[in-house]
């Protein structure tokens, strides 16, 4: 018997020109990402989900209550979905990392799987944690699930399901706001559909 799982990113957050990394930074949902979830929301509305994992980060949080119609004290937060651990390249530029970082940058762009910033976690690690969290939940799924997570988590446990390398992770889109299907059973967790956002719904 076959179980649905929707994995989906949180809505819009903002950012700053140029880009900074941003990992666990706290950030919430802007205007546009409360918008975006209360209109998914609308349209999902007709699953009924029976459990609601989220990352404890508020923007992901946030999220799960305005798609699922449920007080934040029904979702379960999951630590195993927060987004990648960036250490010292946390809130800084491409140009401040490679600055202060020589070399590093690049040395990340080389071996996404296992380059890990000072003090922070590579991809690889952040995949040793966010896929045995999601299977965890699929062994003994109860109706479908709604898992609220971030661009990073998402991509590496997406990468493993498809047996993907983590190298060629970026290239996996994952849009705010939109969502994947998963299914499983007993021979594991598949992948249905990727990055479907409204239009496409």
């Amino acid at each position: 018997m076959q179980s649905l799982i929707v994995l989906l990113r949180h809505g819009e957050i903002d950012t700053s020109i140029p880009r900074r990394f941003l990992g666990q930074t706290d950030l919430p949902l802007n205007e546009a990402g409360i918008r975006q979830a209360r209109r998914l929301g609308k349209h999902l509305q007709t699953i009924p989900f029976t459990r609601i994992f989220s990352s404890p980060l508020q923007r992901s949080l946030h999220t799960a209550t305005l798609v699922s119609g449920r007080p934040i004290e029904e979702i379960k937060r999951v630590d195993g979905f927060r987004e990648i651990d960036l250490g010292e390249w946390e809130g800084l530029t491409v140009a401040e990392v490679q600055a202060r970082f020589p070399g590093s940058y690049e040395q990340r762009g080389r071996d996404l799987e296992h380059f890990r910033p000072e003090g922070g976690e590579s991809f690889g690690d952040l995949a040793a944690r966010a896929c045995p969290a999601l299977s965890a939940l699929a062994e003994h799924p109860i109706g479908p699930l709604l898992i609220v997570a971030h661009a990073g988590v998402n991509r590496v446990m997406l990468s493993r399901f498809l047996c993907r390398p983590l190298q060629a992770l970026l290239a996996i889109p994952q849009d705010y706001c939109a969502l994947n299907l998963l299914r499983s059973d007993n021979q594991g967790v598949k992948v249905a559909a990727l990055n479907l956002r409204l239009a496409s719904l």
